[in-house]
């Protein structure tokens, strides 16, 4: 059975994780090489859209006990990620001279791979609160 680690914080979530280490990479090596006609269009975007994830994931999880709170911030993760996947097709299939497809390639298949487990997080964490909500009515909160 294999051992799972302890979340006490956003940065232990894998998810969070992978979507910081990709941003940096699309910081670093993706938007330079766009053209500088895209810097109010593609360009503004792609940088929003991958600053926004691991800051919605962080700021979800600040809201874990509040299972609406924690969904919406998850959501929006989501959603920044697929528009992430989407500036990335269009920056390799608009700028293939100037930015590296493969690597494009590379990051578009982890930004599906993140959406896949904000999802599945977004699933999970419904399920988790669900079954461990505690109610007046529960038994826990008795006094002797």
């Amino acid at each position: 059975m294999e051992d799972k680690k302890r979340i006490r914080s956003f940065e232990d979530l894998d998810v969070y994780q992978a979507a910081y280490k990709n941003m940096l990479i699309v910081h670093r090596e993706i938007l330079p090489n766009i053209p500088k006609e895209e810097d109010c269009d593609l360009k503004d975007q792609l940088r929003r859209s991958t600053k926004a994830i691991p800051r919605l994931i962080a700021e979800g999880h600040s809201k874990r006990h509040q299972c609406r709170g924690f969904q919406k911030y998850i959501d929006d993760a989501l959603a920044e990620s697929n528009e992430t996947i989407v500036s990335l097709c269009q920056a390799r299939d608009l700028y293939a001279s100037h930015v590296d497809s493969n690597l494009c390639n590379s990051l578009i298949d982890q930004y599906d791979k993140i959406s896949r487990q904000l999802y599945n997080l977004a699933l999970s964490w419904d399920t988790f609160n669900k079954r461990n909500r505690k109610t007046i009515n529960d038994s826990s909160y008795a006094t002797a």
